[in-house]
């Protein structure tokens, strides 16, 4: 065994291979630590000297990569070779030197624009999966606590529960029934039972049952492990280490916009080419290079090449957003998702509730005892009609008590004043219960030694354990009260244990029904002492039933707003939950989830009918309750069928397949289990149902976003082009060919327009009816026919404004020089203006808000302002070839500019009358059958 400790304490430890061979005790003295776990003090140290917990990252691209990345653009390099050619006609004395000193400036602007893009894009997206990073839960200071996995190193106690990811390499020093599934990292399809045993050192991974390894999952049993080997030192890591870094694929709206930025390259490229080729043919151009020049510099604003950097951009920034209000989205895909979402199925327990449960009453010995208080305080009074008793000295209540305690994982902690529960909230209800009572759980835990379990699982609905006592061992179980009662065949009333009928159990079940009924959630408790040797199975009958605890997990206040949002937007609003039909339809009653039309199904109930028939009924099902993860699958199926989007939130192991085949699965940051988190393209950082719909109005806005953008490149971009088009057929009509922009100023246009206001509609608030609308079609793109007839529309308008002011000014007398101006400082403030219009394609730009989009405003100003020297300043107006306007020159100019918004309102007008007779029509047709 190639093994070396370090000679004191704090020291690295060097990789073994041999962990599994060896005995607990050693590998805690190999380590250096203790089954109590590390320090804080200690840990930060063996982490500065291992190193993060983390496989080794693909190279970062440097700054002057991303830069240099920049001239990657085959037009822009062409542009380059344009400048250093003209230079060196400059030189030579056949042209002039501010051509191509220009043309580098304005080139360099450009690329300095693309790295900023990129280099945001790139640092937004890094943020994100800093956020994204998973936990793990290991022993500091003798105390569990959750740290990002990351932060784990050699010697740390990680606890393991069910549905973890194991965050490193680690051997297992303490056990309860453990079992791993290691199918990713060796490809074994049955789960492993593990043990504390030392297994043979010649053992493959598969075999060495005594260690747990990074990126496998817990799926049945407890226990704990001491971290052997982190990052790139674990078996994955050596695995990582021999592969290739991936590229993720690009998200199908990139690909979509870059394939329709593809085809209007390629159309403006034989534009460019055609005006250029046969401008130079009839003298428009000095020669072939001021041709070469002209054409490339139209083709450089033509082509939208920055769309998929934008794209991007905005995605990670409203997915960062997201974030804020809770929702972590882990794939910048599910964003798109996002905003055709018509149904979130969600869990009651925590995302539409507190998951603070608070038990209120116990029935037991026929007896319902109300208990006060609310939250996790351990401070309340125990009342049987009215009058105050003490729990203790009930032997029925006590015996309950203590059985809901022992029963449990659930650990009450005080932490600065404030009292919080780690583990479930239904087992930290009945942990604060006993607590009430002056039972104090961990010296409870002390007397009564756990000394197995059959851990609780959604299709068992039940846990038992079973504890060492002073004079035998005693079984606990807890869970559905019907599924408790059959394992039953006694009860404990009135100082004994008594036979218990099935008239008694029938009685018992109708007061569960009665509290489920007023919004408790019920459970069952029942306890059994056990012959030497008895396993837990055996355990399971044959107990003595001991009562009932009824609990509530009061609505969050927020989330029936989020329902009435969501109902106002199309979206329909469904619970999915594993607890009573009462105590779920109480909870769905409160938030306004049902009304005489919804339908409420039982898993037993979705068990007994067919497909054909749930597929006829699934949309109006607005409640399933006592449901195993096995029928959220169905239900999602059911509903894509129908063309659904839906979003389906999560926590469990088995909720997995569910999250995956779900168009959003979304899975609980706070109770969540990291193999959910895993399957999820969304992760609740508070578990709230309102934080899904928040996520749906930002999906919403991201998606509008980008389609302004789009509309604001896309109309400026086609109109610049049909200028020049209109220009020159009409000016070669005329005898008289001129083209109406130069190269310098057909590129200054694209510089200022296409870059800060453009970007500025990437961030631009919300539409004020953003959820108040139907969802998107998932199928729908960007260009949809309005957006296409806005574009078309405002592009042709901006074409024919500025020829008219170009031929107008050639008509007046001024000379091709001054109509240029005109014409470029024009084209610069229609554009401008535009922008304003792309704030909504359908609503008034006044019903938006002019003045809501701060950064819009000083985009437009600051373009404008920049604008201004080239006319003003001497020795920049021979090379852009323009001159000083006067009033009367910038009077036409901006009549020319609320021109473009006059039209686009008109457009707006017209387009929101046709949906309104549409929409009144619709009904008409639908009864007519057309």
């Amino acid at each position: 065994m190639n093994r070396t400790a370090p000679e004191k304490r704090g020291e690295t430890v060097e990789t073994t291979r041999s962990w599994h061979g060896l005995s607990v005790e050693e590998v805690v003295s190999t380590l250096k630590a203790s089954a109590a776990g590390l320090t804080t003090g200690e840990a930060e140290r063996r982490l500065a000297q291992a190193g993060a917990n983390e496989l080794a990252a693909r190279k970062k691209k440097s700054s002057w990569t991303l830069i240099v990345e920049q001239f990657r653009s085959f037009l822009l390099v062409i542009l380059v070779v344009a400048a250093v050619v003209s230079g060196i006609l400059a030189v030579m004395g056949e042209g002039d030197i501010w051509d191509p000193a220009l043309i580098l400036i304005i080139i360099l602007f450009a690329a300095a624009f693309g790295f900023v893009q990129e280099y945001r894009s790139e640092r937004a997206l890094e943020a994100l999966q800093r956020m994204a990073a998973p936990t793990a839960l290991v022993k500091r200071d003798g105390v569990p606590k959750e740290i990002p996995a990351r932060g784990v190193v050699p010697g740390d106690v990680v606890v393991l529960q069910v549905g973890d990811r194991i965050p490193a390499d680690a051997r297992i020093i303490e056990q309860m029934n453990l079992k791993t599934d290691e199918a990713p990292l060796t490809g074994e399809s049955v789960a492993v039972e593990k043990t504390l045993e030392a297994i043979p050192e010649e053992a493959q991974v598969a075999d060495r049952k005594s260690m747990v390894y990074a990126g496998t999952t817990v799926i049945y049993g407890r226990g704990e492990a001491m971290v052997t080997d982190t990052g790139m030192a674990t078996e994955f890591g050596r695995i990582a280490g021999m592969l290739e870094a991936v590229e993720r694929p690009p998200t199908p709206l990139q690909v979509s916009l870059d394939k329709a930025g593809r085809i209007l390259g390629i159309a403006c490229l034989g534009i460019c080419a055609v005006v250029a080729g046969t401008g130079l043919a009839v003298g428009m151009f000095e020669g072939i290079l001021g041709a070469f020049i002209w054409g490339v510099s139209l083709a450089v604003a033509a082509v939208p090449e920055a769309l998929p950097a934008v794209v991007t951009i905005a995605l990670a920034v409203g997915v960062q957003r997201m974030a804020k209000r809770h929702a972590l989205v882990r794939y910048l895909p599910a964003v798109e998702s996002l905003g055709c979402t018509t149904f979130i199925c969600s869990d009651k327990t925590g995302t539409l509730t507190q998951n603070e449960m608070t038990v209120t009453q116990l029935y037991a010995n026929g007896h319902l005892v109300e208990i006060d208080g609310a939250g996790y305080e351990p401070e309340g009074e125990y009342r049987v009609d009215g009058a105050t008793i003490d729990p203790r000295q009930d032997a029925h209540v006590e015996r309950l008590l203590v059985a809901g305690a022992l029963c449990n994982d659930a650990r009450l902690q005080n932490a600065d004043g404030k009292w919080t529960i780690h583990g479930d909230p239904t087992e930290g209800a009945l942990v604060v219960l006993a607590a009430k009572a002056g039972i104090d759980p961990e010296r409870l835990e002390s007397q009564y030694p756990r000394i197995n379990e059959v851990p609780f699982s959604s299709e068992r609905k039940r846990m038992t354990t079973l504890h060492k006592a002073p004079d035998g061992t005693i079984a606990y179980s807890k869970g559905a009260p019907e599924l408790i009662l059959d394992l039953c065949t006694c009860v404990h009333a009135n100082d004994s244990e008594q036979g218990l009928p099935q008239s008694e159990k029938e009685q018992i079940l109708g007061e569960s029904q009665t509290m489920a009924a007023s919004g408790l959630r019920v459970l069952g408790l029942a306890d059994k002492a056990l012959a030497c040797g008895e396993s837990a199975e055996i355990a399971e009958q044959g107990m003595v039933f001991l009562g009932l605890v009824g609990m509530i997990d009061p609505p969050r206040p927020e989330v029936r707003q989020a329902v009435e949002v969501c109902s106002r937007a199309r979206i329909n609003s469904v619970i999915i939950t594993g607890d009573n039909e009462l105590t779920a339809i109480s909870v769905a009653e409160k938030l306004g989830l049902l009304d005489e039309h919804s339908v409420t199904l039982t898993g037993k109930q979705l068990d007994e009918i067919s497909d054909k028939e749930f597929d006829g009924q699934v949309e109006q099902v607005r409640l399933y309750s006592r449901v195993s993860p096995a029928h959220k699958m169905r239900v999602v199926e059911a509903l894509q069928k129908k063309g659904h989007v839906v979003a389906m939130t999560g926590d469990g192991v088995n909720d997995a397949p569910a999250l995956k085949r779900a168009d959003i699965g979304v899975a609980m940051g706070v109770t969540g289990t990291d193999v959910s988190k895993e399957a999820s393209a969304m992760v609740l950082t508070d578990d709230n149902f309102a934080s899904i719909v928040a996520a749906v109005e930002e999906g919403r806005r991201i998606f509008d976003n980008i389609k302004k953008f789009l509309m604001s490149l896309l109309a400026s971009n086609s109109g610049e082009v049909l200028l020049m088009l209109i220009a020159f057929v009409v000016t070669t009509l005329m005898g008289k060919p001129a083209i109406p922009l130069v190269a310098l100023q057909i590129l200054w246009v694209n510089l200022v327009t296409d870059g800060p206001p453009a970007l500025a509609l990437a961030v631009d608030p919300a539409a004020p009816d953003v959820m108040r609308r139907p969802p998107r079609r998932s199928k729908a793109g960007v260009f949809s026919r309005p957006v296409t007839i806005f574009i078309a529309g405002i592009g042709l308008w901006t074409a024919l404004v500025t020829f008219g002011v170009f031929i107008g000014a050639l008509q007046s007398g001024r000379n091709l020089v001054e109509a240029q101006c005109l014409t470029f400082v024009t084209l610069v403030v229609v554009q401008l203006f535009h922008s304003f219009n792309c704030r909504s394609e359908r609503m008034s730009l006044f019903t938006v808000g002019v003045f809501r989009n701060r950064w819009l405003l000083g985009g437009v100003a600051s373009s404008f302002l920049l604008t201004l020297p080239l006319l003003y300043v001497p020795f920049l107006q021979g090379p852009f070839r323009t001159f000083a306007l006067g009033l009367s020159d910038w009077g036409i100019v901006f009549l020319c500019g609320i021109s473009v918004i006059v039209v686009a309102e008109l457009g707006k007008l017209v387009a929101r009358r046709v949906a309104q007779d549409n929409s009144r029509s619709l009904p008409l047709a639908v009864k007519s059958g057309s």
